[in-house]
């Protein structure tokens, strides 16, 4: 099984960037598809983007597109999500989980096993 840790959230005006971290231990991210979520106060979870374990495909929200990215690094086994132009509303807990296929993570995403336990992005002027 793998293990998930997020960091790199913070606190952002909006216009600016951040880039949220996931280290996987315990096994390779790339035996999984990656994904980011997101959680704000009194909404449901939401994807975000996600990630073929072979890295060639990726998938995104319709708020994620065009701001977003979503990479790997294999050598630090790690997922990153790189966020610019931030928006108040992208205000959430951010999680990364890990999955079998990228389609799981934005059709079945009560299904994955593997999340980590969030980290706090706010953006506010």
């Amino acid at each position: 099984q793998v293990q998930l840790v997020e960091s790199g959230g913070g606190l952002v005006q909006p216009g600016g960037s951040l880039r949220l971290s996931c280290a996987a231990s315990g096994r390779s991210f790339s035996d999984y598809a990656m994904g980011w979520f997101r959680q704000a106060p009194g909404k449901v979870r939401e994807f975000v983007a996600g990630i073929s374990p072979n890295g060639f495909s990726t998938s995104y929200s319709d708020s994620a597109k065009g701001r977003f990215a979503i990479s790997g690094d294999k050598a630090n086994n790690k997922v990153y999500l790189q966020m610019n132009n931030l928006k108040p509303e992208d205000t959430a807990v951010y999680y990364c989980a890990a999955g079998d296929y990228l389609r799981q993570l934005y059709v079945d995403a009560s299904s994955l096993r593997y999340w980590g336990q969030g980290t706090q992005v706010t953006v506010s002027s």
